[in-house]
């Protein structure tokens, strides 16, 4: 959550390369935005409240020039959204500016303390403490380096953090705990962001700082030492991603550009991991040997939100074509709970962005608890990337929308292929996995044929415009579907979606049920249809309005609902990946009709980096 951005360089225009970067971040907070400028002579602030184009409006520098830059792009943690609130904070003789991601735990402490001693606060922030503290020890000790990674030690939480020094104009200093940060590296020019989507445009090599590092940024150079200021060796990597891969491409919103996106991400996560010649699916890096997955007993997920929906479908699709008992936990609860790791107990972290904090810490704890952790995430170099055993990557290219779509059917294939591997190491037939195989192939097709009805779902969109409440129902591997569409309408339209298990709808929520309240059901031609069509039967009688996603052919579901779509028929486990996406154009169709920001839905953040 939150973005910040940097320069280090001759250029002229360090403003609008701010702006530019932050304009690439804005799905990781849009609450306020700010930046600050250093010269010879002086460091300039400007900040502004609401969307990154307010700041744009409000930016006038004239003739000057600088030396540096940092900026940032704010999700509200500590103080409401406004101006003194917004980033950069500065000392009290306005010599030190600082942009801050993550939270400082203990903050309250030192800010009576700091107070004591003379400090003026002007926000009600954690990050405002931060270079405060900074500007005490560089009174003592008029070191920048040296005061930052004190003020580091002193502080208890996470940070991402850039800082400038009005005697040092030449310099960017950063550091980073548990809040991911970037160096884009060219010649003569240096670049800092908290994702490479902020860089794309300028550079495509970087480095990756890891937790408890320091960077030191001049234009010609780049130090990177640990808090005792040791020196460090750091890799240079390239990205792939293009800049044309986080433009919008000639849609409205980048939720809807990635809903069309599936077609090919679904591809992409298959992509040089098909086994043909043993019906079975590999992996490059994994970093286990086929003994060692063998051996493994229990898998236990950890994820949150969509990811945890994802893993939830996981956990259906393992245990069924491995016949390896899965838990999916929810990482913002696992390592607060004494959690039973049996021996041989395999641990997968789901994240899109592999920085999400409630998982790092809950991969963290089964790791200490001496689990193998794999990782799932879509972002090369991220913690989560290289803090797990092994892992496998989505390569469904940067999302931007806030409401994950593309990333969630590409662990949802991710996921059916390591069900796959697994199951052939044991019981799952050659014939089987070869009839997968021709199954996953036909994916993309039959996502194209459900992106070409999307108008059918248009035209169910009017009437949730004016309704509060909504319930989506599915059971067996499309329960999980539910509770992802009811979570997309939430996200990008404030309408309350809840989704449940259908069976359980007599458990409670079908007393909620009556003519103002629309019920989406998942009645997928599967080996519970029938169960499904009972469940149907009770919400007509009781006058619910029924939207149900079907399979191609069947005109039974016609007689029993009020509205349907369907998607094509494919193996049972595989519904999900399809079934999912008509609730995806759903939730965006309403949220349209209700007037919402589709991008960036009010209180959310993309990367969910505190906890």
């Amino acid at each position: 959550m939150c973005g910040i951005v940097g320069y280090c360089g001759d250029r002229s225009d360090i403003p609008s390369i701010l702006i530019e970067g932050l304009k690439r971040l804005e799905y990781r907070g849009y609450d306020s935005s700010g930046m600050a400028l250093v010269n010879d002579e002086k460091i300039v602030i400007e900040k502004e409240v609401g969307k990154i184009v307010n700041l744009e409006r409000k930016i006038d520098v004239g003739s000057t020039s600088f030396s540096a830059g940092i900026g940032h792009t704010r999700w509200a943690t500590h103080g409401n959204p406004s101006v003194l609130n917004a980033h950069p904070h500065v000392d009290c003789k306005n010599n030190i500016a600082l942009v801050h991601n993550g939270i400082i735990e203990n903050f309250i402490k030192l800010r009576d303390k700091l107070t004591q001693n003379g400090h003026r606060f002007n926000s009600e922030t954690d990050s405002e403490v931060l270079v405060h503290l900074i500007e005490d020890y560089y009174n003592i000790n008029h070191d920048p380096e040296k005061s930052l990674v004190e003020a580091l030690l002193t502080v208890k939480g996470t940070f991402g953090l850039a800082v400038l020094f009005k005697d040092y104009p030449d310099k960017i200093f950063i550091a980073r705990r548990g809040s991911p940060l970037v160096v884009g590296i060219n010649e003569n020019e240096k670049f800092i962001a908290s994702d490479v989507s902020a860089l794309l445009r300028y550079t495509d090599k970087v480095v990756f700082l890891n937790d408890n590092e320091v960077g030191i940024i001049e234009k010609n150079n780049f130090i990177l030492k640990n808090l005792n200021q040791e020196i460090l060796k750091f890799k240079i990597e390239k990205i792939d991603w293009g800049i044309e891969d986080i433009d919008k491409a000639g849609y409205p919103h980048y939720m809807l550009k990635e809903i069309y996106e599936q077609k090919d991400t679904i591809v992409n996560a298959m992509r040089g991991r098909i086994d043909y010649e043993n019906a079975t699916a590999h992996f490059g890096g994994l970093n286990l040997t086929p003994n060692q997955f063998h051996k493994v007993k229990r898998i236990s997920i950890l994820a949150c939100g969509t990811s945890w929906h994802a893993g939830l479908v996981g956990k259906y699709i393992i245990e069924a074509l491995a016949r390896i008992p899965v838990t999916v936990e929810y990482a913002s609860e696992y390592r607060y709970k004494n959690s039973i790791l049996e021996s041989n107990t395999l641990a997968i972290a789901i994240s899109q962005s592999g920085e999400t904090a409630d998982t790092l810490g809950a991969l963290r704890e089964a790791k200490r608890k001496g689990a193998t952790v794999l990782g799932i995430t879509n972002v090369v170099g991220s913690t989560i990337a290289r803090e797990t055993d092994g892992g496998i990557y989505l390569h469904s290219g940067p999302e931007i929308g806030v409401a994950s779509t593309k990333a969630f059917t590409s662990q949802l294939v991710v996921l059916s292929l390591l069900a796959l591997f697994l199951g052939r190491q044991r019981n799952l037939s050659y014939q089987e996995g070869k009839n997968i195989i021709a199954e996953l192939e036909q994916l993309s097709s039959k996502v194209e044929t459900i992106l070409a009805q999307s108008s059918v779902v248009e035209s169910f969109a009017p009437y949730f415009k004016e309704q509060h409440n909504a319930l989506y129902l599915g059971r067996g591997f499309n329960y999980p579907v539910a509770l992802e569409g009811a979570l997309k309408l939430k996200e990008i339209s404030y309408v309350h979606g809840e989704g449940y298990p259908a069976a359980e709808m007599k458990h409670g929520p079908i007393a909620l049920i009556d003519d103002a309240m629309p019920v989406v059901f998942l009645a997928l031609k599967d080996s519970i249809y029938d169960k499904i069509l009972s469940n149907i039967q009770e919400v007509r009688a009781r006058g619910g309005k029924i939207f149900a996603v079907a399979t191609e052919g069947d005109t039974e579901i016609q007689k029993h609902v009020d509205f349907v779509t369907y998607i094509p028929e494919t193996l049972e486990f595989l519904t999900p990946i399809l079934s999912v996406i008509p609730l995806q154009f759903l939730s965006y169709y309403v949220a349209l009709l209700r007037g919402c920001d589709v991008d960036q839905p009010k209180n959310l953040a993309k990367s969910v980096t505190v906890e």
